[in-house]
């Protein structure tokens, strides 16, 4: 006797079967119950030779435990999934920097599943439609992308509470620097400025933004008096500042997303750790693993190197 569950599973794939058997046009009963013709003639393959017991999905991960991740990796996995939102490859390069534990991308994933955690909260990852050519730049403070990302919190009484994070990122290292204020201005855009300039550990030669009203003549005659240049992307083509706009998914996912905002918690102090953590601790996707800082130092030595 199988389990409830497992026998749904046999009666609809056999209903399925013997649709074909009666009509005898598997493409036609195929697009309407929504399958794939391989996968009904994987189901015909092993119905013949098991049987119903043939129809039963075989189970996602090894059901040998001796080829499993041991249960404390697997609570380490736990934890930084539920804690931190890290998708299977980030875990795997914690694991590896942090406990010197080697656990491979696939397996990682394989916990995941295992538990139910395989699908990130409120995920966005969508593929854009069309094409378009990744570029990055050599040399740190090169490129230093700009923009502004809109906060929306409802405090204990559900007022709406808005504020709004400047985020500077720069194009070779990913070194990031963010502020949050409590308007949209040029003085404020300004003032953010004024701190990246403090905050990078080296010189900027161009700040990229787009044709926002807080980065217009105030603020672009203030960044050539730094001794910058400022240049702004072409309109409705924010995938130019395209790792300053994917930096802000992070944040959603790794940060805001996991921060229960009440009016008397230090936002700013609160952004302060995550820019440190970002910076110096986090592994970065688009850096093979490394921090940020770690792709600077790599970069300094490669420059004096050459």
């Amino acid at each position: 006797m199988f389990s409830r569950e497992k026998q749904r599973e046999i009666d609809r794939k056999l209903k399925i079967l013997n649709e074909v058997a009666k009509h005898g046009n598997v493409s036609f009963v195929c697009r309407y119950y929504g399958i794939s013709r391989v996968a009904f003639y994987k189901w015909k393959k092993l119905y013949k030779l098991r049987g119903e017991g043939g129809l039963i999905n075989s189970k996602p991960c090894p059901q040998n435990v001796k080829i499993r991740v041991c249960a404390e990796i697997e609570e380490k996995i736990i934890h930084l999934r539920k804690n931190f939102n890290f998708g299977p490859i980030n875990i795997s390069w914690y694991l590896d920097r942090y406990f010197g534990l080697k656990v491979s991308q696939n397996g990682v994933r394989g916990v995941l599943l295992r538990h139910g955690l395989n699908v990130l909260p409120k995920s966005t990852n969508k593929r854009s439609q069309k094409p378009f050519k990744r570029y990055e730049k050599d040399i740190p403070g090169h490129h230093v992308q700009v923009d502004v990302k809109f906060l929306f919190f409802q405090n204990e009484y559900n007022r709406r509470i808005k504020k709004f994070q400047y985020t500077a990122i720069d194009d070779a290292t990913r070194i990031r620097a963010l502020k949050v204020y409590d308007r949209h201005t040029q003085e404020n855009a300004i003032d953010f400025i004024n701190y990246v300039v403090e905050k990078f550990p080296f010189r900027i030669k161009t700040i990229r933004t787009d044709n926002g009203h807080e980065f217009k003549i105030k603020f672009d005659l203030h960044v050539k008096d730094l001794g910058m240049e400022h240049v702004y992307i072409k309109p409705a083509t924010p995938r130019l500042n395209g790792k300053v706009e994917r930096s802000h998914l992070t944040d959603k996912l790794e940060f805001y997303q996991l921060f229960d905002y009440k009016d008397d918690v230090d936002l700013e102090s609160k952004l302060k750790e995550w820019e440190n953590y970002y910076n110096l601790y986090r592994p970065h996707g688009g850096l093979k693993g490394k921090t940020p800082y770690e792709a600077l130092k790599n970069k300094v030595y490669l420059m004096n190197f050459v």
